[in-house]
This record gives structure tokens, sequence and C-alpha cells, in this order.
């Protein structure tokens, strides 16, 4: 089926409606790094798409969520969506709606709002080549009931990881690390956010003890 114009090019309709908004549109603002170094809050998605046209998305989980009320039973679609451009960059968002495609465009529209920085680096010890393609040291996240510890791994690796894992920090733009789970993993948006607050704190946290 031929898209419209408006679904070719979304943006070409875009009214900034925050001062940030304007800022990039207007191309005064011009990276993502300038937006995250100042601590400027994104409000809109649109300006993520200006600023990273090449961002890709991913539905990590989709369900439906049913709810007694005293006109019935009500139906509502919810979706878990990861984004990513493959170079440092990532976010997880949520969307509920009646309709699924709804659900999606939300929580995709959440996740581009939940972008973060991810540090990339060479912290294996059986590595050390001094380029980005694995985490700079070993860390831990928590989403849910789940826990995910991602560990450096030397380059040519791989991911060792399930396949949900696999292709979130793909995503992310690690490309080598060894991975470990616990928990209840089956659960898809668990471990999606697990994941992702590993990956905050690998911008600048803490570095797990041994």
């Amino acid at each position: 089926m031929r898209k419209s114009k408006n679904e070719e090019d979304p943006l070409k309709l875009w009214n900034p409606k925050t001062k940030l908004g304007l800022l990039v549109s207007s191309g005064k603002v011009t990276s993502m790094n300038e937006i995250f170094e100042n601590g400027w809050k994104i409000k809109e998605a649109e300006i993520v798409q200006t600023l990273l046209p090449e961002i890709k998305s991913e539905v990590v989980d989709a369900g439906i969520v049913q709810k007694q009320t005293d006109a019935g039973e009500m139906t509502r679609f919810v979706s878990i969506v990861a984004v990513g451009d493959g170079d440092g960059w990532f976010g997880i968002g949520r969307g509920k709606a009646s309709q699924m495609r709804t659900a999606i465009e939300k929580g995709t529209n959440n996740a581009l709002l939940n972008l973060i920085p991810i540090k990339i680096g060479c912290g294996s010890w059986e590595c050390k080549c001094g380029r980005a393609h694995s985490t700079p040291f070993k860390v831990r996240g928590k989403g849910g009931s789940v826990r995910v510890e991602l560990i450096p791994g030397p380059r040519g690796l791989g991911l060792v990881a399930g396949e949900t894992i696999k292709n979130l920090l793909t995503l992310a733009g690690i490309e080598d690390a060894w991975t470990r789970t616990f928990g209840s993993t089956s659960t898809s948006s668990s471990v999606a956010y697990a994941v992702y607050d590993a990956l905050k704190k690998v911008h600048g946290l803490s570095i797990i003890e041994e």
C-alpha cells in the first residue's frame, strides 16, 4: 500500500511547541550531544527524529489489558518499544491505546522522549583495543523482577545474550558483550527496562565491584 505524503515525511507537519523544539527546527541546535550537555529536557519526539534521522524502533513486547467497568469489559493494547541509532543513543517507552497501532506509536514517541546517551568503550581485559565496541566496565540493571548484568567482551566476540537483549544492545550500538540474567526473564518488558537501567549506569555511574 502506498504511503500518504504525511506518512512519508511527518516532520514537514511539525509545529514546535517548546523552546527547544523551536531551536532545533530553526537549526540553532544541531546535535543531541548539545542537548544533553546543557541538561535540556526533550518534550517533543520530533526533536530526536530531526537530529537522529536514522534512528530505528523495535517493538519489544505487545499485549492486551482488560479492565472490568460499569459499562462492561474494556480492552486496551499495551506496547513496549525500544529505539536506538546503533551508535550510542537508546531509549525505552511504553504506550497504551484502544488500538494496537496507536499503542505502538505512543510507545515509540515515549521511547524517543526517554532517549539517553550510551557510553561505549573497550573494557575487556582480553582485548584492550581501545575502540568503542563494548561496555567500558561491568554493570547491572534492574527492571521489575529481572536483573541483567553486562560484561565487557573482546572485539569479535559478538553479543552473548538472548534474542531480546541482543536486539536491544544492537540498537544501542554495543557490538561485543557477555550478559547474565536473573529473575523472570520470560517477561520481555522487564528485560527491556533492566537493560535500559544498566545502560543508564554505563553512561557515568559506579563500576561493579568483584
